[in-house]
């Protein structure tokens, strides 16, 4: 979207501002990031592996080695983890702790060091609930990549080994974290939305337009060979077993159904939907203190699709299909309508009967914020929000948890309401119906069809058990 700084790009400028010194924003001071993490000596630091070493791990895995002493790499391509080694060799060398990195292709493996403590998960989406699941019963604790979950079922699935495991776990929406570092013009303007909203500077919530952009279409991918460097059924993991294909295009990477461009199929992601909605639903519903619970209804408004459906499957298998435009109607059991857009800013509208607010990765407006010049957030306000923290750098704070134990600022159980709205939007727009949801169960009312679409049927070998 060419109206908004990238993810990738606002992820890379977090290194950069964590050396910017402290800035009052609107009458609350924000800390030098990261500086809550207490950095170990050689001996006492953590060691990490990372499971996932593609384009986002250039910016998870370099912000983990700040804390951790990176001791395994593991990707079913090997392009990957060549680059990966050698920029944790180079990481640990620069640091003066200087430490032999092993590679793997089968993240079991890597589990399977007693040695390793933390491991970072940045694969594609589809893999991110087994290799979570498998990570914490051996013993480790997590940071993984959003969306952290492909269905609703995988969500309580996750949680539940959590319960039995008592590991720490972090999410990446890093929107609950870290400030924009655009000009350093705005310091974690989404925890100052949210703090605004929940000390009831709009009034009572009526509405909420999270606006996240359209998703590409590809024409018609023909099948090519396999690479050398990479293990493509180890790759597709749970989905079904199809054809390597690629195209190449104008960007990055080819038009395939790997690397970067998984988000736009099904089998593998959400679409848009899951990829920005992971974020700015996650911030909308905590906003409207909903981040616990979930919608009542959920109903697709208008959608386009880039290839023909069937009872709710694409009908062509060689071209995107996740949804290009969507309006979604969720209504929560607090009376707020939220809307999840593909028109409009990128960023999320904040309506109350008292005034409103939009956010972004690079603004913050509106008449609830133009209140803070003479009314300024207390700071008990964002140290409630933050669970008692000092707001500062996600990873940081992951870290900090590590330490005492203690739940991350994106937690799982938030992470899964969230995204159980995302999914059930999917779910809505692909059976072409509105839902009846039920927080408290975790089910659709009176339609078991759609019940079905909770879970998904998983390859043999690849199944993904709590």
């Amino acid at each position: 979207m060419s109206h908004a700084p990238s993810r990738r790009k606002f992820l890379q400028t977090t290194a950069s501002a964590a050396a910017l010194t402290q800035v009052p924003y609107f009458g609350w001071t924000s800390p030098v990031i990261g500086q809550d993490a207490k950095v170990e000596s050689k001996a006492d630091r953590r060691l990490l592996g990372c499971i996932g070493v593609g384009d986002r791990w250039n910016a998870v895995g370099p912000q983990a080695m700040n804390f951790a002493d990176c001791v395994a790499v593991c990707d079913v391509d090997s392009v990957m983890t060549d680059k990966a080694k050698s920029k944790a060799l180079e990481a640990g060398s620069k640091a003066g702790r200087p430490r032999d990195v092993e590679v793997f292709e089968d993240y079991r493996k890597l589990l399977d060091r007693k040695d390793i403590d933390v491991v970072t998960i940045v694969t594609p989406d589809h893999w991110h609930s087994k290799i979570a699941i498998d990570a914490m019963k051996a013993g480790k604790d997590v940071y993984c990549e959003k969306p952290l979950t492909l269905t609703i079922d995988e969500g309580k699935q996750i949680l539940k080994v959590l319960k039995e495991t008592g590991r720490v776990f972090q999410v990446g929406t890093q929107q609950r974290s870290e400030m924009s570092a655009e000009k350093g013009t705005f310091k974690q303007q989404f925890l100052t939305a949210v703090a605004l909203c929940r000390d009831g500077r709009l009034g009572k919530i009526q509405k909420v337009e999270c606006r996240i952009g359209a998703a590409p279409t590809s024409p018609s991918i023909p099948k090519a060979p396999v690479p050398s460097t990479m293990n493509w059924d180890m790759w597709l993991g749970q989905a079904p077993m199809v054809d390597y294909i690629s195209l190449p295009s104008k960007g990055k990477y080819p038009h395939s159904r790997t690397h970067y461009e998984f988000r736009w199929w099904y089998e593998y992601s959400g679409g848009k939907m899951t990829d920005w909605g992971a974020h700015h639903v996650d911030i909308a519903t905590w906003a409207i203190g909903m981040d616990h619970s979930g919608p009542t209804s959920v109903e697709g408004l208008m959608v386009e699709h880039p290839v023909p459906f069937k009872d709710g499957w694409p009908t062509v298998d060689n071209m995107y299909n996740a949804a290009t435009k969507f309006d979604v109607k969720c209504l929560y059991p607090n009376g707020v309508e939220l809307r999840i857009l593909s028109d409009g800013e990128n960023g999320i509208l904040i309506t109350g009967d008292q005034g409103e607010l939009f956010v972004s990765r690079g603004a913050l407006r509106g008449t609830a914020v133009d209140t803070l010049k003479d009314k300024p957030l207390g700071e008990d306000v964002i140290s409630k929000l933050y669970k008692g923290k000092t707001p500062g750098n996600h990873m940081a704070n992951f870290f900090d948890c590590i330490n005492d134990r203690t739940q991350p600022i994106s937690d799982v159980d938030t992470h899964h309401r969230a995204m159980s709205t995302c999914h059930l939007a999917n779910i809505a727009i692909r059976l072409d119906r509105k839902l009846t949801w039920n927080p408290e169960t975790e089910q659709i009312v009176g339609d078991d069809a759609a019940n079905g679409w909770l879970k998904r049927e998983q390859r043999k070998g690849y199944e993904v058990t709590a």
